[in-house]
């Protein structure tokens, strides 16, 4: 037997019924509107009044900017052929270039968000396209998906653009190589100075104004060119409880590269996928000690584990057992919530997914080609004179090119995976984008100024941890060192370009920052803000 409350809100209450499994269940008693209807100014009246306001005062800011348009690069109305854009998953002539009606229904999916129109998107083989309708969901925590702008991508003809291909071929020429054998390395070298002829062109990191093997596939952020190419969040045991997750992986053997045979890249841009890599594994599981190792981690790796992994490392204590990889950081000073809450823990996994709403908003909005898209306009351009004066002749003629036809037999980018890139565009990066809101949260957890505790290296056959000796490595710098990791490790696999991971990371913390934000006002304990360090150098307080 149920309590009828005759007034309106007990009504309202009692009238909304579940239903389990096809089965109508009874309603429950609402016990707080019976407190309503009994008194006015309930706590719990006010409670829900307080509430309201607090989602209300968090949505509000955002109305302000409305809705960014997307900048793009021109490329798309600049080629009929759409040479400059994604269209992987579609079909293709025997250049690569799509279709032109399939592409046109790429398009009117997009422009419509009808998801009847994403069911008719002219596709070839069965590798379907990945997370159209993923920008246009929406969140109820920080800024919205389509609120956050980027730059546009640099345009197919530009010397950025060359650059950062010359770039990828020499990062596939040094994918076996030992990060840490990169100073005497003579392709290092090699590539250091193929890159620094185009001079304010090529973003990347340089020392005295030149790239050198140091600063080779690093980032500008701080700290990002200290000390060992890899973060030693990737590399320490990982305490989880009463476990030790120990590091090593799985990896790929040396020289089991992808897509190198014209017939197996045209097939996989139209949607097949004639290659496995069953064979290509390491018996032996190692720490990560090169490129190849480095692509293998972020092949399978889910998108906040880097970050989730350093989290625990920073919170846990050493202890009594030092192989547990735990350092004890201490919290940021401006951090209320001292012992490393459940909520952070859970706070990573929150602006991941939302990340990965304003990376697929961004990627299907400014549709930019893969990098081995590029390399088969590299390659017809040499061949067959396809694309003149399209690509920078500093692309075409760089050394790194010729090497990749001398040991493959085309001028096609190598991968590291079989099925190349992923079925979606390549601007912005989910990985940097996830790893930009990620370690903005763990700087705000804790004080990126420690100098961490007995850093380490692998040996050279990557089976076991040494003790490192060089600079001294804060959680700051290799936090962020971390970040660019996972971003360009994306890229060392061929799946994705420099100037996706730096837009992706700065737009991924503007996320994180803005759901701070929200987070904050939250908060019952009064405190001045999270203060800590951006990617770009300087300091903010949320």
């Amino acid at each position: 037997m149920f309590l009828t409350v005759t007034t309106d809100a007990a009504a309202a209450a009692t009238m909304a019924a579940s239903v389990v499994g096809g089965v109508a269940l009874e309603p429950l008693m609402d016990v707080e509107a019976v407190a309503e209807a009994a008194n006015a100014n309930s706590n719990a009246v006010h409670r829900r009044n307080r509430s309201w306001q607090c989602r209300k005062d968090a949505a509000d800011p955002w109305r302000v900017p409305g809705t960014l348009q997307h900048a793009v690069n021109g490329d798309e109305t600049r080629y009929a052929n759409r040479i400059g854009n994604y269209s992987k998953g579609l079909p293709h002539n025997s250049f690569g270039e799509v279709d032109a009606n399939a592409y046109r229904s790429l398009l009117d999916a997009i422009g419509s968000g009808n998801p009847a129109d994403f069911d008719a998107i002219i596709l070839d083989g069965p590798n379907k396209l990945t997370n159209l309708q993923g920008g246009p969901a929406f969140d109820l925590e920080g800024a919205d998906s389509h609120a956050l702008a980027v730059p546009a991508p640099p345009p197919i003809a530009s010397a950025e653009m060359a650059s950062e291909g010359v770039e990828h071929y020499w990062m596939k020429l040094l994918l076996d190589a030992n990060f840490l054998d990169y100073d005497s390395h003579p392709d290092a070298a090699a590539a250091s100075a193929d890159l620094n002829q185009f001079g304010a062109d090529f973003k990347g990191p340089k020392a005295g104004g030149q790239v050198t093997p140091q600063t080779l596939f690093r980032d500008v952020l701080p700290g990002a060119t200290v000390g060992p190419y890899i973060s030693q969040f990737l590399w320490l045991n990982t305490p989880v409880g009463t476990q030790r997750v120990e590091r090593r992986q799985r990896t790929f053997l040396p020289d089991t590269s992808h897509l190198t045979s014209y017939g197996n890249w045209l097939a996989v841009q139209n949607g097949y996928f004639p290659e496995n890599a069953a064979a290509d594994f390491d018996p032996v599981r190692r720490y990560i000690r090169n490129g190849r190792d480095l692509a293998q981690w972020v092949h399978i790796d889910v998108l906040f584990q880097a970050y989730f992994n350093a989290c625990l490392i920073l919170g846990t204590p050493p202890g009594s057992d030092p192989l547990s990889g735990g350092i004890g950081c201490p919290p940021n000073p401006g951090n209320p919530y001292i012992g490393n809450p459940p909520h952070f823990k859970a706070l990573l996994c929150e602006v991941a997914s939302r990340a990965l709403k304003v990376t697929w908003r961004k990627k299907w909005q400014v549709r930019r080609l893969r990098p081995e898209a590029w390399g088969g306009l590299v390659h017809n351009q040499i061949t067959s004179n396809r694309y003149p004066g399209v690509i920078d002749s500093r692309q075409l003629n760089s050394p790194a090119v010729a090497r990749t036809f001398t040991r493959y037999g085309t001028y096609l980018l190598p991968q590291v995976f079989p099925e190349g890139s992923p079925t979606h565009p390549s601007y912005t990066a989910a990985h940097a984008t996830v790893a930009g809101a990620c370690v903005t949260i763990l700087k705000a957890l804790f004080n990126e100024n420690t100098v961490i505790p007995n850093p380490v290296v692998p040996a050279p056959d990557g089976l076991s941890l040494a003790p490192y000796t060089g600079p001294a490595l804060t959680v700051g710098g290799e936090l962020n060192k971390l970040a660019s990791n996972v971003a360009i490790g994306r890229n060392l696999a061929g799946v994705h370009w420099r100037s996706d991971t730096r837009e992706s990371m700065r737009v991924g913390e503007a996320l994180a920052i803005s759901i701070l934000r929200d987070q904050r006002a939250c908060c019952n304990e009064p405190f001045k803000g999270f203060t800590f360090t951006r990617f770009d150098g300087t300091t903010v307080t949320v």
